[in-house]
Order: C-alpha cells, then sequence, then structure tokens
C-alpha cells in the first residue's frame, strides 16, 4: 500500500510539474513572437511597419487570385484601414463588375526587392492568375546598387514563371525624388521598362502617377499616400489590370 500511494504521489508530481512546463512554454513563446516584430531602424525608409492579408476578410477560395507583392504602398501603411489601400479598391472594382477574382494583398512595409527574394516561394503557394510586382522603391531610398535591384527583380519574375508559366504577370514602375542624384534616378527608372520589355510582362509606366510628390495627395512624411492618393493608385493599376481579367 505504500509502494502504490508512493506511486501515485509520484505521477501526480509529474503530472503537476507537466503542466508548469506547458504553461511556462507557453509564455516563452508569446514573448519570443513579440520580440520578433519588425523594428523601426534608421535604414528603412519608405515604410516603417508591416502588414499582410487580403484585401477582403472572407474571399472565395474558388476564385482567381491576383497577388499584390510590394511594400508599404501595397500595403497601405498609415491608413487606417488596410481596404483603403488600392489593392483593396482594385478588389471594389473588380466586385463591381462581378468578376472571379480575389485579391491577395502581400505588401511589407519597409521590403526591399532583397527580402522579396527571400519570401517569394511561400506567397506563391497562394497560386497566382495574375501576379502584381511592387517592389524596388525601399532599393532606391537606400541607394542599394542598381544591378542588384535588377538582379532581384528578375529573379522574382523568374520564380514566378517557373512556378506558373501561365500566370500574367505585371510591373509597377516606379520613380526617385531628384535628391537621389540624377544619374541613379534616371537609371532606377530605366529598370522597370526595360524589365518589362525583356520579360515580356505588363507595365504600369509610374505606380505613383498624379499622387508622388502632390502635397494633398500623402501623408505627414510626404512619402506614402493619403486614402485619397491611393485612389489615384488603384486607377493607375486598373488602366493596366482591366484588360487582363479575362
Amino acid at each position: 500500500m505504500l509502494t502504490l500511494k508512493n506511486n501515485q504521489l509520484f505521477f501526480k508530481s509529474i503530472k503537476i510539474n507537466l503542466n508548469v512546463f506547458v504553461k511556462f512554454t507557453c509564455v516563452f513563446a508569446l514573448l519570443f513572437l513579440s520580440s520578433c516584430k519588425p523594428e523601426n531602424g534608421k535604414k528603412e525608409t519608405i515604410s516603417a511597419t508591416s502588414s499582410t492579408g487580403t484585401a477582403k476578410n472572407t474571399p472565395n477560395t474558388q476564385s482567381k487570385k491576383i497577388i499584390v507583392f510590394g511594400d508599404s504602398l501595397t500595403a497601405g501603411y498609415g491608413l487606417e484601414d488596410v481596404k483603403n489601400a488600392f489593392p483593396g479598391l482594385i478588389q471594389d472594382k473588380i466586385d463591381s463588375l462581378n468578376l472571379d477574382y480575389t485579391i491577395i494583398n502581400s505588401g511589407v512595409s519597409g521590403e526591399t526587392t532583397s527580402g522579396g527574394i527571400n519570401r517569394i516561394e511561400w506567397v506563391l503557394n497562394e497560386e497566382p492568375k495574375i501576379f502584381i510586382l511592387e517592389l524596388g522603391a525601399n532599393d532606391g531610398l537606400r541607394g542599394v546598387a542598381l544591378e542588384q535591384t535588377k538582379k532581384n527583380l528578375q529573379g522574382i519574375i523568374d520564380a514566378v514563371k517557373t512556378k506558373y508559366p501561365s500566370a500574367k504577370i505585371v510591373l509597377a514602375g516606379m520613380q526617385l525624388p531628384p535628391n537621389m542624384g540624377q544619374s541613379y534616378s534616371t537609371e532606377f527608372k530605366n529598370i522597370f521598362p526595360a524589365l518589362a520589355e525583356k520579360n515580356n510582362v505588363t507595365l504600369i509606366p509610374f505606380l505613383l502617377d498624379n499622387v508622388g510628390g502632390v502635397a494633398d495627395l500623402n501623408q505627414a512624411d510626404g512619402i506614402h499616400p493619403t486614402k485619397e492618393g491611393h485612389e489615384i493608385l488603384a486607377d493607375n493599376v486598373w488602366d493596366v489590370l482591366k484588360p487582363l481579367l479575362k
């Protein structure tokens, strides 16, 4: 009887310790995940936070998907609701025409083309019919070597074409403010039409057309569009995207 009682106490002790261990592990995991959130760094220029998700709250998994792969412009940095960023506004246009497409907002604030290369394979699990590539602005504002930016963008295009040869690719053109230096700014601007021609993909000439440099259409930082600015971005993208929605 003594042995049996001791055994019962032993197993009860194990159970209690196990519960404590599990609770400790859960707390540790939460603390670890919290510490992994992106920090605002001095090198971070066009964006400061991260945001991912879909333009729809409950997307139809059976509909054709359009991935918008970008940085803070795609993520809707500074807006009260990510649905007011241009991908969400394009979803509204799609829905108004009863077209069977779902926008996947894959924008991460602070993203560079190098970061895009690192996460492209994971994002492509969404099986896009159309892939909109909106990256490069952070490279330019940080003075990344132009050849490296071009190489990274080409790598992302290659990844999409390799995994989904029939997917339509749209490349969003970007330009830099003149203070980056005339030569660098010009060469940067020319990267996008050159890549579009080389890869036979559709080009949005300049995503921020009629918004960039317009104070009333940008937030206090002068870089990120307001809700009204995003409405113009949505129009710039829609002019190019609409003919592809067949």
